[in-house]
């Protein structure tokens, strides 16, 4: 299960990691969100070297906005801190690897 993460936990988990982070903003209610789940769990079992963490934009709506956050899901990939790329709407597994690997 992917890692649930707070404002108050996003420099540690994310902008104070050390290699690459990939945070995925979503929503309890939006579809996308719910069928990109497995894919992410399924990714990280599989990418060893990324570490993925899920923000709820419902909970953390301050975190998701200074993040520019405007569709669900949005991905960010970080790396060492700093943010290498952004994806947003719903990626298969395949998809996902061309664009953050």
């Amino acid at each position: 299960m992917l890692k649930h993460i707070t404002t108050n936990e996003f420099n540690e988990e994310v902008l104070n990691y050390n290699g690459k982070v990939l945070v995925d903003f979503f929503a309890s209610w939006c579809g996308p969100c719910q069928m990109l789940t497995p894919v992410l769990e399924e990714f990280e079992k599989q990418e060893n070297d990324i570490k993925i963490v899920k923000v709820n934009i419902d909970e953390e709506t301050k975190l998701a906005i200074e993040n520019g956050v405007e569709v669900v899901p949005t991905l960010i990939l970080y790396d060492n801190g700093k943010l290498v790329k952004r994806l947003e709407g719903y990626r298969d597994k395949e998809e996902l690897k061309e664009e953050i690997l």
